[in-house]
């Protein structure tokens, strides 16, 4: 097997995990209890994925000379996902009934999708690169990103189907997002790019880290804060954060 199909292929099975998750959620039950855990999962996770993946790699990538790509291309993730926001429905966080909560759900499920869709396909991008440089890094690369993926794909899962208990959109939505790590392969296989530079992987993961911003305190947190189930949403939490932990470590 060529080294160019090994990446490709480790990019595709970065998908599976996103799979993983969303199984787990599907089989866990008390699903009130689920969509709390899965909300407070999903926030551990994108803090940690913020402080200890992104922010670092952002750091290596553009130093401390282009510091002002950092600042503009962050702030245009974040107001770009903040303007996409007027244009999904139905997520007042204040005085919501049980059918504007289902709404709410639906709409941080959508935002979440865009912004991982985003951000793995940059991954996808990042990990065939580095398989094609080094192949046991490439491989260790993608079971630590494959081990935060499993939390974030039980977070979409639980707001897409829950929201509209529609299980074709639902698994439409998850294959999307599962895929686009493979997609980020796939365009730099197709352009025979063997790297792309630090600067534009610095400005896109800066733009990444905007769009999780705007998920962790505009979307994921007014949620969070509403939560009946405190006990079980501060689980979520410390399991998302030992997660990413582990997922850094390895």
């Amino acid at each position: 097997m060529k080294i160019e199909q090994i990446g490709l292929l480790t990019t595709l099975i970065l998908g599976i995990f996103i799979i993983i998750g969303a199984l787990i959620a599907f089989i866990m039950k008390k699903r009130e209890k689920v969509i709390d855990f899965s909300l407070g999962l999903a926030f551990g996770v994108i803090i940690m994925l913020m402080i200890a993946d992104l922010l670092p790699e952002i750091i290596e990538q553009l130093g401390l000379k282009y510091i002002y790509l950092f600042i503009i291309y962050t702030a245009l993730g974040y107001f770009l996902l903040k303007f996409l926001d007027n244009f999904i429905p139905d997520h007042e966080e204040t005085k919501m009934n049980k059918k504007d909560l289902k709404n709410n759900l639906i709409h941080i499920g959508v935002v979440t999708s865009l912004a991982l869709f985003l951000h793995n396909i940059i991954e996808g991008m990042a990990v065939y690169s580095t398989v094609l440089t080094d192949k046991n890094l490439g491989v260790a690369m993608s079971l630590g990103i494959g081990f935060h993926n499993i939390p974030l794909g039980m977070v979409i899962a639980t707001t897409l189907y829950q929201s509209s208990t529609n299980m074709s959109k639902t698994v439409l939505g998850i294959l999307a997002v599962s895929l686009s790590t493979f997609a980020g392969g796939l365009i730099l296989f197709f352009l025979n790019l063997h790297a792309i530079s630090s600067i534009i992987l610095g400005s896109l993961l800066s733009t990444t880290l905007g769009m999780l911003i705007f998920i962790a305190l505009d979307e994921l947190l007014p949620r969070i804060k509403m939560s009946k189930n405190d006990k079980v949403t501060y689980v979520g939490i410390t399991l998302g954060i030992i997660i990413l932990l582990i997922a850094t470590i390895i």
